[in-house]
């Protein structure tokens, strides 16, 4: 049963992840309070966090809304914080704060779990590519989902990336807070 749960999923995630490369997959633009998004998602992800002891800190990005096609962010952000927890150590900390310049509102989600190597960074939004394979075994991490992430900020327009900090990783991704601005 979970061996089919999985292959289930896994085709899902590679059908959505086609239509959004291949273009029919259409945006559907909307006005939205992100931060309600990212609390929601948080409060569904609970018994994770108490599982793995993380320690959680979120800075509200207050009520701050965007312009962008809500599942398909809640998609991206469900797929960096999963990332975060299926990375961060048992005891670890996870970070997810928001900055805002001009029109533009940038994402953060940050763990202090192993750096990735400089050589692997630009190919971690490619479709099956791992970083520690064996560690991906544990639990369960296909390769695809920052590849979902990348195609669906491609799709946006938007920046998106991740860069390695002294003590842990950082993802973040780019929404406008305005329509039709341009970050």
């Amino acid at each position: 049963m979970d061996e089919a749960k999985k292959m289930n999923d896994l085709v899902r995630k590679l059908l959505n992840l086609n239509q959004i490369e291949f273009g029919s997959n259409s945006l559907d633009l909307s006005r939205f309070d992100l931060s309600l998004m990212i609390e929601n998602k948080l409060a569904s992800l609970r018994i994770m966090f108490e599982k793995k002891q993380i320690r959680l800190s979120y800075e509200p990005c207050g009520s701050m809304f965007v312009w962008a096609d809500e599942l398909m962010i809640e998609e991206v952000f469900g797929n960096y914080i999963s990332n975060a927890i299926n990375h961060v150590p048992d005891g670890g900390r996870i970070r997810i704060w928001c900055r805002q310049t001009g029109g533009c509102l940038r994402v953060h989600v940050y763990n202090d779990g192993k750096n990735i190597p400089g050589e692997d960074l630009d190919k971690i939004w490619i479709k099956f590519y791992k970083v520690d394979k064996a560690r991906t075994r544990e639990y369960g991490g296909s390769g695809i989902g920052l590849s979902i992430v990348a195609a669906t900020m491609k799709a946006h327009g938007k920046a998106y990336g991740v860069s390695n900090e002294p003590e842990g990783v950082d993802f973040y991704f780019d929404l406008d807070t305005e329509p039709g601005l341009t970050c």
